[in-house]
């Protein structure tokens, strides 16, 4: 019996990823800046990013604006490289009607996702041990809040954004090379979203445990 073939979907019927999202969401908030969006329009063509789920759906709310038909940009500086951080996130924060806490002397994986609806969760990394040197914080803000405080040596960058809400990430330098990056992501929908460093908080360890990683990869790959 013959196999059916099977047409691949057309390039609008792809499932949107995270990314394709951040980059509609982008020309909609330039599209506001150049006063070609009214704050309604901008808040009710965010409001159609976050429930669209195809390409083809995430593209009609931009097809009237001239930035979506110029050739696509390389990816913006200061996120992290495709494939460095999973998909699925390594830990889940939930705060419906409650209040939720990550602190004190924990290890946070590479993708953790927040969610705050009519709610409060505070993501303090001060004491964090890191063992990888980029985070992702995935933040979804409902009528909540969600406080995120980083070590003052780390660096921090803010890829979210607002709905009727407040988004604020403290962008964040470090001066030491190897320092963590941590990444604030997601949407305040009605919410807030707060990153800052916490003053007097450092990473001490960061350059020997940078070599100590480095040497177990060395040895892994010598015992193969």
């Amino acid at each position: 019996m013959d196999l059916q073939k099977q047409t691949p979907p057309a390039a609008s019927e792809l499932r949107a990823s995270d990314a394709d999202r951040d980059r509609v969401a982008d020309i909609l908030r330039e599209a506001l800046a150049e006063g070609r969006l009214t704050a309604e329009e901008h808040a009710e063509r965010v409001e159609g990013v976050l429930s669209a789920k195809t390409v083809g759906e995430l593209d009609v709310h931009i097809r009237d604006l001239p930035a979506a038909h110029a050739p696509r940009p390389a990816p913006a500086p200061g996120r992290p490289p495709a494939g460095v951080i999973p998909a699925d996130p390594d830990d889940t924060v939930v705060a419906v009607l409650s209040n939720a806490v990550r602190r004190g002397r924990w290890r946070p994986g590479r993708r953790i996702h927040v969610y705050a609806v009519f709610g409060s969760v505070e993501i303090d990394l001060s004491e964090a041990l890191f063992e990888h040197r980029q985070v992702v914080v995935k933040v979804f803000s409902v009528l909540g809040n969600v406080e995120v405080r980083v070590p003052e040596n780390v660096s921090l960058r803010g890829m979210g954004g607002g709905v009727l809400g407040n988004f604020e990430v403290h962008t964040l330098d470090s001066a030491e090379p190897e320092a963590p990056v941590v990444y604030i992501d997601g949407w305040a929908v009605l919410g807030n979203v707060e990153a800052r460093p916490r003053r007097g908080r450092i990473v001490a360890d960061i350059l020997d445990r940078v070599q100590r990683t480095v040497d177990r990869g060395l040895r892994k790959r010598l015992d193969r």
